[in-house]
């Protein structure tokens, strides 16, 4: 077993381990993958103010998002097809996050479905991540079954009311179940540990959609149905029928810019997520960890803030939460753990990311993560609202 001590020797082993074109939809931008680089790279440019004799005991990274206890501000984000890095993948991932005290969001693309995932984790609550489609009476259903599923927020992402363009999916043939061309047969040789865990496995196309949907009876119809429901159309409007229909705590993911920030919070959700799709979307846009600062500034006082894009290790978290993030997803960082490992691999990002952000934290003189602010910062290396 290789020693792990970082996110990148995951994302190395996951490399190894996982098919082509499932690595590479999870490790790839839009276009030129400018703002997929740079929300890492940002992270990188800001420093830390190191102070020493402070006494370093009873540290602790305990927080709430949205109310609920957590072992550190970071919650798993909602990742597609998160069962194609691994067989049964979210509800491995749910397990772990149960296990470590974090939440767990589930994406409407996931391939094991709400009702898998809550079986799974004994009925343990998570949090469900909801596209906007045309069908209307679908969407009232998944919010429905989500309800039943026990989940205890609705993350609703605003920022794909249309596809960006994603050059190495177009180029892999993505697809679910995976076609089987010469060159993915060629590939899925060299991966025989994921096939054989694949074939262990019934579930293996989109849970959520799949024997839900009217008229879709096989793979095609599902891509074809796929497609055409994602609602260009999607408003504001929306986002009031959605909350009304809901009734709990939502969270609006997918926030970027000041004006859509107030306009979240008018549409009274419980807190919002600073985020660009992780790079999916537009490119061009700035990094998550650069638009956080003035969001924050204008509207943390009214909705709780949180962020995700380019999160790689503990101090990312802590960079963040001094810029006023009030929790932090990660998604990647999940994925390579269990394209590498599993469930085992999802407990070992956790475990990193928290060694990594306790340690650092202590270092920048604080013991509580619930003091930390923008002044364990060196003034100049931040962005600033």
């Amino acid at each position: 077993m290789p020693v792990i001590t970082t996110i990148e020797d995951l994302r190395v082993l996951a490399k190894k381990r996982v098919p082509r074109m499932f690595y590479d939809y999870a490790d790839s931008g839009s276009w030129t993958e400018g703002t997929y680089r740079a929300n890492e790279a940002d992270f990188q440019k800001i420093l830390l103010r190191q102070r020493v004799a402070v006494n370093m005991e009873g540290r602790s990274t305990r927080t709430t998002m949205l109310g609920q206890d957590v072992a550190m501000p970071v919650a798993i984000a909602p990742t597609g097809m998160t069962g194609m890095q691994h067989a049964d993948g979210e509800i491995l991932a749910a397990r772990a996050a149960k296990k470590f005290g974090i939440p767990f969001t589930l994406s409407t693309m996931s391939i094991c479905s709400i009702e898998d995932v809550a079986a799974g984790t004994d009925n343990h609550p998570f949090w469900f991540q909801l596209y906007v489609m045309r069908d209307r009476d679908f969407i009232e259903r998944l919010i429905d079954r989500a309800k039943a599923a026990n989940c205890s927020a609705l993350v609703l992402t605003l920022d794909l009311q249309i596809l960006g363009q994603r050059h190495k999916d177009i180029r892999n043939g993505l697809s679910v179940p995976p076609r089987l061309t010469v060159p993915t047969l060629l590939n899925l040789a060299t991966k025989l540990g994921w096939c054989f865990d694949m074939l262990g496995t019934k579930r293996r196309n989109f849970g959520n959609i799949f024997g839900h949907v009217k008229g879709i009876e096989n793979m095609g119809s599902l891509a074809e149905w796929t497609a055409k429901q994602f609602d260009p159309a999607l408003n504001w409007g929306d986002v009031e029928w959605i909350k009304k229909r809901w009734g709990g705590k939502l969270i609006l993911k997918g926030i970027q810019d000041v004006e859509d920030a107030r306009l979240a919070v008018d549409s009274g959700a419980d807190a919002l997520i600073v985020s660009n799709h992780g790079g999916r979307q537009l490119d061009g846009a700035p990094s998550s960890i650069n638009s956080l600062p003035s969001i924050v500034e204008a509207v943390g006082h009214q909705i709780e803030v949180h962020m995700d894009g380019g999160v790689r290790s503990g101090q990312d978290v802590l960079k963040a939460v001094a810029l006023g993030a009030k929790g932090v997803y990660i998604g990647r960082s999940m994925l390579y753990g269990l394209g590498a490992m599993g469930e085992a691999g999802v407990t070992r990002a956790l475990e990193v990311i928290h060694k990594e952000l306790d340690l650092t934290m202590a270092f920048c003189g604080r013991t509580d993560i619930n003091t930390v602010d923008k002044s364990i910062l060196l003034p100049g290396t931040y962005p600033l609202p």
